[in-house]
């Protein structure tokens, strides 16, 4: 195992700027998630660390070493790919012993190093099979069994359960979680999906645009997003972002397309100024009207069951804010016109609309 350091890097394709500058230090032994949209340069970041792209800019170090040249098959690492990558000729004994062959160990230890990854992946039973006799789930175990017997110093996933049913990815997403615990070895992996980057990771890197928005924690993520990007996309549905003034008694926001909202905290040293007021949807709460903060017109109510999610607008017609509430379902039954919400003053966000940048108050 080891740590992974990745040092102001940047990655240009011509004139286009695809990663720009981006820091980050990985413990050894931890798991990160890389995540953001399609398109903003966290699989080329990865194909950086396993040495398939060249750096345009900054350091890569594994283990202390820095490896901006070093061949990928000299870094000591095991990528698990999103299409799988399976030698659809070869058994999944073959498949997964072959990089071990290569290698010239003798057979008796890929022997044991096999068995005891398929032992560990539950895929004893399925050695002499070939690819296109497995599950997409099996399949997926296969290419992370040929990533473990290499015991490699840092693990890299790219968009590993992307091609899996929704209940396989939940089943997958455990899966991973256990193999981790009980491996140990530093993981770097890539997903768009923001459930994989909540319930995997111990860090997650957040990127838009070949920029890093925010390192940290996932409950750290969810619950002080440092920009409104992060906020938009962490969360489902995302936070609810509302543009407007702070009254001058610093205990209302004066709404852009119409309307107000009352805070539940009062901000006094803000009073005048222009912001975006967050509130997720699920920290909004029905209530009586003369406790309300704020008041949208609800136009689409969402049964899932046990709750509804609640779709409206704030604003004098309906092109003012979109605004959505998670809600228990008796409260959000059958509910039309005017529905008053109430919020807690520890899920109120304040961002600024110039920089983005979250507002401390």
């Amino acid at each position: 195992m080891a740590a992974v350091s990745i040092r102001d890097v940047f990655k240009s394709f011509g004139p286009v700027k695809v990663i720009q500058g981006i820091s980050m230090e990985v413990a050894d032994g931890e798991f990160v998630v890389m995540v953001g949209p399609s398109g903003c340069g966290k699989s080329t970041l990865l194909r950086m660390v396993a040495g398939l792209e060249s750096i345009s800019s900054g350091e890569i170090a594994i283990g202390g070493r820095v490896v901006n040249k070093v061949e990928p098959k000299d870094r000591d690492i095991a990528m698990v790919f999103q299409n799988y990558a399976l030698y659809p000729h070869k058994s999944v004994y073959d498949n997964m012993a072959y990089g071990l062959k290569i290698r010239g160990l003798p057979k008796d230890e890929i022997e044991t190093l096999v068995q005891r990854a398929a032992e560990t992946l539950e895929l004893s039973q399925l050695l002499h099979r070939s690819p296109r006799e497995l599950s997409g789930g099996q399949r997926q175990r296969v290419a992370m069994g040929r990533a473990i017997v290499r015991q490699p110093k840092v693990f890299l996933f790219d968009e590993p359960l992307s091609n899996l049913d929704a209940k396989l990815r939940v089943q997958m997403r455990a899966e991973l979680q256990a193999l981790h615990r009980r491996l140990g070895t530093t993981t770097l992996y890539v997903t768009h999906d923001q459930v994989e980057a909540m319930t995997l990771a111990q860090r997650m890197l957040v990127m838009n645009q070949g920029r890093a928005e925010q390192i940290g924690a996932p409950l750290e993520v969810y619950t002080r997003p440092a920009t409104t990007f992060v906020a938009g996309f962490i969360g489902s549905p995302p936070m609810n972002l509302i543009p407007g003034r702070i009254a001058p008694d610093g205990k209302t926001l004066e709404a852009d397309v119409g309307g107000s909202v009352r805070l539940p905290q009062g901000v006094p040293a803000l009073a005048g100024r222009s912001v975006l007021l967050g509130v997720r949807p699920e920290h909004l709460e029905a209530c009586d009207p003369d406790a309300a903060l704020l008041t949208p017109q609800i136009n689409f109510v969402e049964l899932l069951g046990s709750d509804s999610l609640v779709y409206g607008y704030l604003g004098a017609d309906k092109r003012g804010v979109r605004l959505a509430a998670r809600l228990h379902a008796a409260s959000a039954q059958a509910h039309d016109g005017a529905l008053p919400l109430t919020f807690e003053a520890q899920h109120m966000h304040l961002f600024d609309p110039a920089s983005t940048r979250r507002i401390d108050f």
